[in-house]
């Protein structure tokens, strides 16, 4: 049965009140090695093989940290989890095509209702 014993977090999400302050904090005072923004409202950093990712909370709300789980199967796993009982927000979908493969999401909560996510970097043929 699959579960995430094997799996690496490959992506954390902090939720910021000013992006841009927060990419400037991370990148010019931190140093954490910024790779890319996606317009005003997200911008991305590998923190030691680790991808970070700053962003705004969605809605009218506070907002939380996500923790995305890199896996091989996103339908396997979140079919296997949702046996066990976790409480998923819908279905596998597709967040973004990137030159070399396209990027599955599917989110879940876990038992304290923080949001986590499977992410699975679907290769595209060459």
């Amino acid at each position: 049965m699959m579960d995430l014993s094997q799996s690496r977090v490959g992506q954390i999400a902090l939720v910021c009140k000013d992006v841009a302050r927060a990419t400037a904090f991370y990148r010019d005072t931190l140093g954490v090695r910024f790779l890319f923004s996606a317009g005003p409202t997200l911008s991305f950093f590998d923190a030691g093989g680790v991808r970070l990712m700053l962003s705004p909370a969605e809605g009218a709300g506070i907002g939380t940290s996500v923790l995305y789980y890199f896996v091989t199967d996103i339908e396997g796993t979140k079919t296997a989890l949702a046996e066990k009982g976790v409480k998923f927000m819908g279905e596998p979908h597709l967040i973004a095509r990137m030159p070399d493969h396209d990027l599955w999401l599917a989110e879940f909560r876990d038992s304290e209702d923080n949001v986590c996510a499977l992410m699975e970097e679907k290769r595209t043929p060459s």
